[in-house]
């Protein structure tokens, strides 16, 4: 095999790849990028770790075709310390894959293609389009509160709902819930498939669709199979999949009619907090702040044998005044 590459593009093309790259796994293939040059002139790079997973296309010059595995973190290293502009790689019979750059060059043990693990399905019609801003947006409003290692693998997750114009999503890890719906453009990518999807994405898939939809103002595509999703960003394909298993019901826990209303500055409060959080996040005290309302201002304040702290921030009340606690660290992430 034997390819050029503009070093611009491959070094754009790795850094997303490294999402779908394994370093806890005994097998050496899952720790490569998949390299497929093919015949037609096109070049495909794959990562897959077996939960999730990155597909690239480069633009390159395929002088020889074939399919070769070469370690992502040793083939990252080594573009982007090359100092040419195109960037040369050649992989032998013998598998030993050789990168070359203006005088410099470099070589490392490749593996056969064919030991690289089969992933899932990339190409169905059941999906959607939703712009991906929109997306980063409500992901970034609901992702503090997802689960890490709870028992129930559904909570280890992102649950997504779409019906018609509407998306929800929903995070939940016992201790707190944040649920984010708006309405948008969602287009259909088949007339003929149904207009509603509900399936959980695992935690680590959420924090990676985050990261690769920075700066991503385009609509993106999602393909929704029984097992997996596809997530595609223009030249960039995430793959990951799915948590299986019912969704908490978590419109019951909600309360919809409340009787207290206080209305304040995001900003004030925040800061407020960020000071009790000097008290609160000592070793010794108690992690909670109280609130109480009072004639137009909300007072926040915290103690422990580590000291104290008091504010006073302006706040719109209605209803019965309140004296409440809430976990400074969980109410500061909301």
């Amino acid at each position: 095999m034997k390819v050029i590459f503009q070093k611009d593009a491959i070094c754009s093309a790795v850094l997303p790849l490294m999402s779908g790259v394994s370093t806890k796994n005994a097998i050496p293939a899952v720790e490569g990028i998949l390299i497929e040059a093919n015949a037609d002139g096109s070049c495909v790079l794959t990562t897959y770790d077996l939960e999730k997973g990155v597909r690239v296309v480069v633009e390159a010059s395929v002088i020889d075709p074939g399919s070769y595995i070469i370690n992502a973190s040793k083939f990252s290293q080594t573009v982007r310390v090359m100092d040419g502009d195109t960037i040369t790689l050649t992989v032998d019979s013998k598998n030993c894959a050789t990168i070359m750059s203006g005088k410099s060059s470099h070589t490392m043990s490749a593996l056969s293609g064919a030991d690289f693990p089969e992933v899932p399905k990339l190409n169905s019609n059941q999906g959607f389009v939703v712009s991906g801003k929109t997306l980063r947006g409500m992901m970034a409003k609901c992702m503090f509160a997802m689960a890490v290692k709870d028992q129930r693998a559904i909570l280890n997750g992102m649950y997504f709902t779409i019906d018609k114009d509407e998306m929800t999503l929903v995070s939940c890890d016992t201790f707190k819930i944040a649920v984010c719906s708006t309405h948008t453009d969602i287009q259909n990518l088949d007339d003929t498939k149904t207009d509603a999807y509900k399936f959980i994405v695992p935690n680590k898939s959420v924090s990676e669709i985050y990261k690769l939809l920075s700066g991503r103002e385009e609509e993106t595509s999602l393909y929704v199979t029984k097992k997996s999703i596809v997530v595609s960003m223009g030249d960039v394909t995430f793959f990951s999949k799915l948590i299986e298993g019912e969704y908490l019901d978590y419109n019951r826990v909600i309360i919809r009619n409340h009787r207290i209303f206080v209305t304040v500055d995001r900003d004030e409060l925040l800061s407020a907090l960020e000071r009790a959080s000097l008290i609160t996040e000592e070793k010794s005290a108690s992690s909670h702040v109280k609130l109480t309302t009072a004639v137009d201002m909300l007072q926040i304040s915290a103690n422990s044998g580590a000291g104290s702290a008091y504010d006073e921030i302006s706040a719109l009340h209605e209803g019965e005044d309140i004296v409440i606690a809430f976990n400074n660290r969980y109410l500061m992430d909301s």
